[in-house]
Formats: structure tokens, C-alpha cells, sequence
């Protein structure tokens, strides 16, 4: 027990540390944290001095409702807590006005509070209306004058909460996002290469593919990763007041499209080595005559360039990614004779299923060059 709490204490230093040494995701933490501390206490005084003090606690408690990692997110939970707030006030006035305050009325209005807080505009802050009705009945009796000092102290808590991220927008990382996808890219492009070398040659087949089998499963899981920080800094770019580089916000919508074709290159890649892994395991690997061989490296090589080019931070460009393909084309062209009767059995079937995954994997990443050259 003493273990894992020294651990969690190490981490949290750890990450405060981390915060205050460099820019990235825990300064990110910080700063909230900062703001957030800043604007309850901002809040909480206003309307101490300006509300009764059987509602001030709305003011702090709203701010940190409200205030979320990004402006968008902010703005978004500030209107459904707004509008659930709404909610439970009528609901808890309605309800006194029409039975007065018994125990009976009050469970019917948590049962009617929980009902309407499951509307989808309510969204994440659903409860709420339950939470403010009960409010607004016990401890306003569903007054009208309770309600509106209740509704003046979200308000303040609310402009507290938008103020603070207006005064200090949260940080953009666009630049680092779409380093780290350049650099994803760059490093399924160097494996993919690695394969090209395996497959030109009739010798450590086996170990190679599988060791880049193994590598490309750790990319996926990263490409996974990486989705949900774009997804995330896309909407960071919603409603911040700061800007980038970029002026036509369009740097995380073609990462986000490299980093799909990256994803869909990796599947057809783990296809290819499949099928070269059984092809060693079964003794059919020498069924791949040399010349299949050498085009087929070549075929890799001119992909990976491909999805080199695709990835890069700079905006594509679209001649040269037009010569990349056009040399993988040729590649591709140079193959399919290749494909005839062989003198050993297996060779058709097996030079067919790597002739189909590649020509799947330029299918795949023509299907998505429109959404990149538009932003290019």
C-alpha cells in the first residue's frame, strides 16, 4: 500500500515537473489547474459580495464545471449547465408553486429531474438539473427571488470561467502534431524499406519479416494514439483566440488524413508480410524468382516515398507526390508478366496475393490524395 502510494506521489511530481521544465501536455494541466483555481476564487468573492450567501457556492462550483481544456469544450458545457440549470429552476418552482413543499413533492421532483437530465441537449451535465431543482427546492422553497440570485451566481461563475480561457487561451501544438506525424510516416517508411531489402533477397527472410511485423503492430497502437491527439487539437483550434502558423487551420485536418493513410498502409503492409512469413514457414518462399523479387522491392521502395511525401509538416507537393506514384505505377506494370506460368507451383498463387495487396495499397491511398491535395 505505502508502495503504490510513494508511486503516485513520484508521479505526480514527475509530471509536475515535467509541466514546469518544457511546453506539452502537463504545462497544459498546470495552466488549467491555475486558471481554474484563479477563477473559482474570483467567483466565489463576487458573489460573496454581491448574492446572498445561501447561493454563493454556484459561482466556484460553475467555474469548475465550465472551465475544460479547451474553448470549444468550455463553451459547449457552459450551454448545456445553462440550460439544465434552467431546467431544474422551473422544474423546482413549478412543482412548489403547484403542491408547496412536502416530502412527496420533493421526490417527484428528483424523479422528474433525472428524467428530463436524460435529454441529449443536456449532454455530460444532465444530472445537474436533479442537482439545481433539489437546490432550489430545499433550500429556496422554489421562491422566485431564490431562483434568480441562484441563476445570478451561475452567470457569474460562468463569465469567470469563458474570462479565464479568453485571458489565457489554452496553447496550440499544432506544430508538434504534425512533427509527430511526419515522423510516424517517416518511420513506416524506413521499415517498409527494410522489407524492400528482405524481399529482394532469398536469405534471413524469416527473421526479418517478423521482426517488422512485430515493429508494425507497435505503430498502429501509436497511430491509434496520435488520432486522439489531433482529434484533440482540432478542436482546441475551435474558438481559440490564438492563432498559428497556418492561417487557413488546415495543418490538423491533413494530419489527421495522413495518419489515416499511414494506418491503411500499415494494414496492407501486415498483409504483405503474412503472406511472406507462411511463404518461409512453408518452404515456398524460393517460388519468388528473382526478377519478381527485384521489382517488388522496387514496388516498396517507391510507396514508402509516397507516404513519406504525404506525411511531411510543409504542405504536400503534388508533382512530386505525382512522380512518387507514377514510379510505383511502373513498378506495379513491371510485375503483372511476371506473374505467368512458373516452373514451380506455388509461384502464381503466391506472387498473385502480393500482387493484390499492393495494388489494394495504392487503391487506398489514391482513395484519400483528393483530401490531401486540397489542403496542399
Amino acid at each position: 500500500m505505502l508502495h503504490r502510494v510513494g508511486d503516485a506521489v513520484a508521479a505526480a511530481v514527475g509530471h509536475v515537473g515535467r509541466g514546469l521544465r518544457a511546453p506539452g501536455p502537463e504545462r497544459d494541466d498546470l495552466v488549467l489547474g491555475a486558471k481554474s483555481v484563479g477563477a473559482a476564487t474570483v467567483a466565489w468573492v463576487l458573489a460573496r459580495h454581491l448574492l446572498p450567501a445561501t447561493v454563493t457556492t454556484f459561482a466556484p462550483f460553475t467555474v469548475l464545471v465550465v472551465l475544460q481544456a479547451t474553448v470549444y469544450r468550455s463553451v459547449r458545457e457552459c450551454a448545456q449547465y445553462l440550460m439544465a440549470m434552467a431546467a431544474g429552476a422551473v422544474l423546482a418552482a413549478a412543482l412548489a408553486a403547484w403542491a408547496g413543499i412536502h416530502w412527496w413533492v420533493f421526490t417527484l421532483l428528483v424523479l422528474l429531474g433525472l428524467a428530463v437530465g436524460r435529454f441529449r441537449p443536456f449532454g455530460s451535465q444532465g444530472a445537474q438539473v436533479a442537482v439545481v431543482g433539489l437546490f432550489a427546492f430545499s433550500a429556496g422553497g422554489g421562491r422566485i427571488d431564490y431562483i434568480g440570485h441562484l441563476t445570478a451566481s451561475v452567470a457569474v461563475g460562468a463569465a469567470c470561467g469563458i474570462g479565464a480561457h479568453l485571458l489565457l487561451a489554452p496553447a496550440r501544438h499544432t506544430r508538434r502534431h504534425q512533427e509527430a506525424v511526419a515522423g510516424l510516416c517517416r518511420r513506416v517508411s524506413a521499415d517498409t524499406r527494410l522489407l524492400a531489402d528482405a524481399s529482394a533477397t532469398g536469405e534471413g527472410d524469416a527473421d526479418a519479416v517478423r521482426r517488422l511485423r512485430a515493429g508494425w503492430r507497435r505503430l498502429a497502437s501509436e497511430c491509434e494514439r496520435l488520432h486522439g491527439e489531433v482529434d484533440a487539437e482540432t478542436e482546441n483550434s475551435r474558438l481559440n483566440p490564438r492563432r498559428t502558423a497556418d492561417t487557413r487551420q488546415e495543418a490538423m485536418p491533413r494530419a489527421r488524413e495522413a495518419l489515416t493513410i499511414a494506418q491503411r498502409f500499415l494494414d496492407h503492409l501486415q498483409s504483405v508480410t503474412r503472406t511472406l512469413d507462411h511463404a518461409v514457414s512453408d518452404g515456398h518462399v524460393e517460388a519468388l524468382l528473382p526478377p519478381f523479387r527485384t521489382e517488388y522491392a522496387g514496388f516498396l521502395n517507391r510507396a514508402a516515398d509516397v507516404l513519406e511525401e504525404i506525411g511531411r509538416v510543409e504542405r504536400t507537393d503534388l508533382r512530386r507526390l505525382d512522380d512518387h506514384f507514377a514510379r510505383a505505377d511502373e513498378h506495379l506494370d513491371r510485375l503483372r508478366p511476371l506473374q505467368g506460368p512458373q516452373a514451380v507451383p506455388a509461384a502464381p498463387t503466391l506472387q498473385g496475393t502480393l500482387l493484390t495487396d499492393a495494388a489494394r495499397l495504392m487503391a487506398d491511398m489514391r482513395s484519400h490524395l483528393h483530401a490531401i491535395a486540397a489542403r496542399a
